[in-house]
């Protein structure tokens, strides 16, 4: 946070109030049956107004902060009472002011008793995700979900959950939500939920506090705890068939990864509501604690997301550990357990400085997934034990376009690994002074500001000389640990003195570019930051560079494309891609790669636009590329570097096929790395259209998930392109699709995929249902 409370890397999550009754009864909801009734005041529908007013601020705060994406979730009471016509105008008004700046990632959580055609026409057409509140099978379910006159729901739910599942609509699916009633039959309502297919599942349970305490039946100490560890069992011995929201998140948690929901975990809650009215409130949880609980006193038309972010009910949620009971910082699956959820520690008197009231269940729970872990996957490199990646994800990224936040998550397990690999280096070479100096540095620089030392960790070849570098392969040497270090603190302006290794007279800082000395090579040098620059001194020779971003004498910048998107053409260890990459270019040659990408990202736009958000947060540098012998265009990725592809330089229509097929490989090696989709010891080669020799099953796997993008991609060109190139455009399109299709069923009929690999392949299928013949 800053030094006024607010979140200094900005709010990404709004819950927008659209319709403040619901057509349910259920008697354990947080909005109408708890301590806070301001539902009672509030209008019935979020009017134009306010949605305009929201629109507008949080459009203000993406762009004041850079933000990527925003999610925006439309909650109640129940939002389908809107209507298809009124959800139409409000979520075209939302689109309208936040896409120009922004991508926009809409959610939706509903009853789902009226759901239509016509409701889901809508969300396929605005890329909503929708979840849908079930408690099981219709016993469980009507326990608490009935009607006001007590009449089950459980028709009507299964029936709009059976909408959704439909292949047209199958990709607004985002899952079902549980509450727990130690009541039902945890098996049973674990293998209902499963019979709807679900892309995930959260179990939530039931609210409480210390002045209202969950019910633990005859006493027992921690009965949430066994009902959901009896689902947990069932759920491995399954081969996890769907995503289960709160063993993931606490399977990532305990190996040090980002934790995937507020109830667990120690990451910043970054969300905000917005009630009918247009006042800005805290997380809806809350409402169960005291009336007037949720209250911020603001709203959108006279108050910022900064000023809402700077209320202490927002900025104490900032605060991880600091902000937990003397108990909780003590307690040794705090990591984990994160307290449980903020609105569960409170009581009258102590406020929210209290255990979880489910404190013993949250530590039954993990004890039992620690005693019963997983079976072991990913990469053979060292990384965390736990980096997973929810399903809602995974399916995101099959089905045909980039879910900007899926890649999101992908890049952060991406950093996550390398920061694991560097800490190997730390431990292989404890006695090297580079490796030494530089991890101080490094650790230091992170400490003070962890935004522009992930800027500079999510560099690709960062990585990528850190494998090198363990595995013996190549050039690389533990040294540039200290050079990785020197330019996190030169993006942080961190005024340090660090020496480096030197190559040459040269010293190449990630991200930033490259320094020359103009006299003899030097084997290390100093480099000297200050708020104002940097100096780099080896003997007499110096280089002073006071804007790392403008090109002096003995200063040559990282070429930027686009805000995000480098040239790479003098890191040291981008020579890891199958071909060999040019030297550094010259002026007029990289004038014409920065056109080239530029109008093939325009292209992109227009022929893919589901994938742009996804090339924008994921892809990092683009490496120039020699040509072959005969002037043939070539295209690489590399395992080991995420955010990176390395190309020819080619036409901007050429070009845009090369960064959509290339990035489909950065995707999969990053699912590949949180996730077994395959038998990796499986020998058998298959037989696949694009290729005259048979594929390893990765290999197949990989040409499968590029190819439907280049499919889908030349199915856009061949509707928008001219009748002379239209046969060309429609002969390339059948090609792909066909390639794609009939790999599709060799992988799925190999018996070599997994159970989460079944599901990749049966998603990429599914994609592809609407598509012409």
């Amino acid at each position: 946070m800053d030094s006024g409370g607010r979140v200094a890397s900005g709010l990404s999550q709004f819950v927008l109030k659209v319709h403040s009754r619901c057509d349910l009864a259920c008697d354990h909801c947080y909005v109408y049956e708890h301590a806070d009734q301001s539902w009672r005041r509030q209008p019935r529908t979020m009017d134009r107004d306010v949605v305009r007013a929201t629109g507008a601020r949080i459009a203000e705060h993406a762009k004041a902060h850079g933000l990527a994406s925003v999610r925006i979730v439309l909650h109640g009471g129940e939002p389908l009472l809107l209507g298809p016509q009124r959800m139409r105008e409000l979520v075209g008004e939302l689109v309208a002011a936040l896409d120009p700046f922004v991508h926009v990632d809409l959610r939706m959580q509903t009853n789902a008793v009226r759901m239509s055609t016509e409701f889901c026409d809508l969300f396929r057409e605005f890329d909503i995700k929708v979840g849908v509140s079930l408690d099981g099978d219709r016993a469980a379910n009507d326990l608490h979900r009935r009607f006001r006159n007590g009449g089950s729901s459980y028709r009507e739910v299964v029936a709009g959950v059976a909408l959704l599942r439909r292949p047209e609509y199958r990709r607004s699916y985002a899952g079902l939500l549980c509450t727990v009633d130690l009541a039902n039959d945890p098996v049973a309502a674990y293998e209902e939920l499963l019979r709807h297919e679900p892309p995930r599942v959260d179990f939530l349970l039931p609210h409480g506090t210390w002045d209202h305490p969950p019910a633990r039946p005859g006493g027992e100490a921690a009965p949430y705890a066994r009902w959901l560890a009896t689902i947990y069992d069932r759920w491995l011995a399954d081969g996890r068939p769907t995503g289960i929201r709160l063993f993931e998140s606490l399977l990532s948690t305990a190996g040090g990864g980002p934790s995937y929901s507020e109830w667990v975990g120690l990451d910043p809650a970054d969300l905000v509501v917005v009630e009918t009215n247009g006042e800005w409130e805290l997380a809806d949880s809350i409402k169960i604690t005291y009336d007037g609980a949720p209250a911020t006193g603001m709203d959108v038309f006279t108050h910022s997301v900064d000023d809402v972010a700077g209320a202490p009910g927002v900025a104490r949620r900032q605060l991880g550990l600091a902000d937990l009971s003397a108990t909780c910082r003590a307690c040794p699956v705090v990591a984990q357990c994160g307290g449980g959820l903020f609105a569960h520690r409170y009581s009258t008197g102590r406020g929210f400085d209290n255990p979880s009231v489910y404190c013993p269940d949250l530590m039954e729970l993990i004890q039992h997934m620690r005693h019963h872990p997983p079976a072991p996957s990913g990469p053979a490199a060292p990384v965390p034990d736990a980096i997973a990646l929810p399903l809602e994800h995974l399916d995101a990224i099959a089905l045909a376009g980039d879910d900007v936040t899926a890649v999101e998550a992908l890049a952060s397990a991406q950093l996550a690994i390398t920061r694991s690999l560097l800490r190997e280096v730390t431990r292989r070479w404890p006695d090297d002074p580079h490796v030494r100096g530089g991890w101080d540095l490094l650790t230091a620089v992170d400490q003070q500001a962890p935004e522009p030392t992930d800027e500079v960790l999510r560099h690709p070849y960062v990585r990528a000389w850190a494998v090198g570098c363990l595995s013996g392969t190549g050039s690389a040497t533990p040294g540039y640990l200290a050079v990785v270090a020197a330019a996190a603190a030169i993006r942080a302006a961190a005024p340090v003195t660090v020496t480096v290794p030197a190559q040459a007279g040269q010293l190449y800082l990630p991200t930033l570019g490259t320094a020359v000395l103009a006299g003899r090579a030097h084997s290390s040098a100093v480099v000297a930051v200050t708020a104002g620059g940097f100096t780099l001194k080896a003997g007499d020779d110096a280089v002073t560079v006071p804007d790392a971003g403008r090109e002096t004498a003995g200063w040559r910048p990282i070429r930027q494309v686009m805000p995000g998107l480098a040239l790479e053409d003098a890191d040291p260890h981008r020579d890891c891609h199958k071909w060999k990459p040019t030297d550094r270019l010259d002026d007029d040659t990289a004038q014409r790669w920065r056109q080239a990408l530029t109008t093939a990202s325009r292209l992109i736009a227009v022929e893919a636009p589901a994938r742009v958000g996804g090339l924008r947060v994921g892809l990092r540098t683009v490496v120039p590329l020699h040509a072959a012998p005969g002037g043939d265009s070539r295209a690489s990725t590399t395992k080991q570097a995420f955010g990176t592809i390395a190309a020819t330089l080619a036409s901007p229509a050429e070009l845009a096929v090369v960064l959509v097929h290339e990035f489909q490989h950065n995707k999969l090696n990053a699912v590949l790395d949180a996730c077994n989709l395959v038998d990796r010891t499986d020998p058998r080669r298959l037989k696949v259209g694009w290729r005259t020799d048979a594929r390893p099953v990765v290999g197949a796997l990989h040409g499968t998930f590029a190819h439907q993008a280049v499919a889908d991609i030349w199915r856009a060109r061949a509707v928008r392109t001219d009748a002379a190139d239209a046969a060309d455009a429609w002969r390339n399109y059948r090609m792909y699709r066909d390639w794609t299709a009939d790999a599709v069923d060799t992988l799925q009929a190999s018996g070599a995929l997994t159970t989460l690999g079944t599901r990749f392949v049966t998603n990429i299928a599914r994609s592809m249902t609407a598509w012409p013949d």
